[in-house]
């Protein structure tokens, strides 16, 4: 039963921010629809925030990758990947809107989806999450060296 729960549970928060994450690219991409969140047209939200209208095309291109791995099959790398990105740039957009001491509460809804990709990540099943590098062993630090990592066998 935990396990269903579990499931349904992944599904559900992996749809929300992968749609989420392709309706965003769209809108980007698009740069004049209005922002569902704020009712602000993403270019006026982009602008107010200090950043170039250019950075629409980059994001949006990456926002409809990112949400199409998440619901493709497999993948497991491109997938951790897709999570990256999308913490980094729902993150970003937090810490914008304090640097810019927004005081309307904007900060919310990324906070919200962050909490979704978080839940998503963590909720996934195991074919889709990224195996062992070294299946059998236990990676441990070389001695007196930290930047290289050995297995123990």
């Amino acid at each position: 039963m935990a396990n269903r729960a579990k499931q349904i549970g992944y599904w559900v928060a992996t749809a929300l921010i992968a749609l989420e994450t392709l309706a965003g690219g769209v809108m980007d991409l698009t740069h004049g629809r209005t922002n569902v969140f704020s009712g602000t047209p993403v270019v006026d939200v982009v602008t107010g925030l200090g950043y170039p209208v250019y950075i629409l095309m980059i994001l949006g291109v990456w926002k409809l990758a990112g949400g199409i791995v998440l619901l493709a099959p497999g993948l497991p790398r491109l997938k951790e990947w897709a999570y990256a990105g999308i913490i980094f740039e729902l993150t970003g957009a937090i810490a914008s809107y304090f640097l810019i001491a927004d005081a309307t509460g904007q900060f919310v809804a990324p906070l919200i989806l962050a909490a979704l990709a978080i839940t998503s990540w963590a909720l996934r099943p195991p074919g889709r999450i990224l195996g062992d590098l070294f299946p059998g062993t236990t990676p441990r630090l070389a001695a007196g060296n930290r930047a290289t990592i050995t297995t123990a066998r």
